[in-house]
């Protein structure tokens, strides 16, 4: 298990004052190897689904309404992407009260695989599905693809979720700071 992205269970200075806090680490011991629960990662795959989604429709509307091309249109969603995705992991790791380096790490430690496939398979999709690419944003054929893409995203990405919480990777390391 890694540790050095974090401070042991026993040193939790910031916990001070939660009662039943032993209860709830008790309850998140497989996170660090064996088995990870299917909607343990289901709910990962949603988080990181979830700042994909908004930084990859903000690119795409910057880009259409910047009246870029394809390719610079899709780098800047997936940049978006990747960086929602990471602000949502550090606005709970940073309520939890951890630094910004120490956040920071915990980010990238959680999301960079997750989000990786996730942008991979769901801009792979998009490539695939055809006329996807020069649909507008009020054309339903660009919603329509986009959907599927994510929906395929998300199925793919859950067992990779799994697979990294089951050994104490990915979220099983967001999931130590939850209150």
């Amino acid at each position: 298990m890694e540790h050095e992205a974090h401070e042991t269970h026993e040193t939790h200075d910031h916990h001070t004052g939660h009662e039943g806090h032993e209860e709830h680490h008790a309850g998140h011991a497989d996170h660090g190897g064996g088995t990870a629960s299917w909607s343990m990662a289901a709910k990962a795959t949603l988080h990181c689904l979830t700042g994909c989604a908004i930084g990859e429709v903000l690119g795409m509307i910057i880009g259409t309404a910047l009246g870029w091309g394809n390719a610079p249109t899709m780098v800047l969603a997936i940049a978006l992407a990747f960086f929602f995705g990471y602000a949502l992991t550090l606005r709970g790791v940073l309520a939890a009260g951890l630094d910004l380096r120490s956040a920071v790490r915990v980010a990238l430690a959680a999301d960079t695989l997750s989000i990786l496939v996730m942008e991979i398979v769901d801009n792979g999709v998009l490539l695939l599905v055809p006329g996807a690419m020069d649909a507008h944003l009020d054309d339903a054929l660009f919603w329509g693809a986009l959907a599927f893409a994510f929906a395929v995203a998300f199925l793919v990405t859950t067992p990779v979720n799994k697979w990294m919480i089951g050994r104490g990777k990915g979220h099983a390391v967001v999931h130590r700071y939850h209150h």
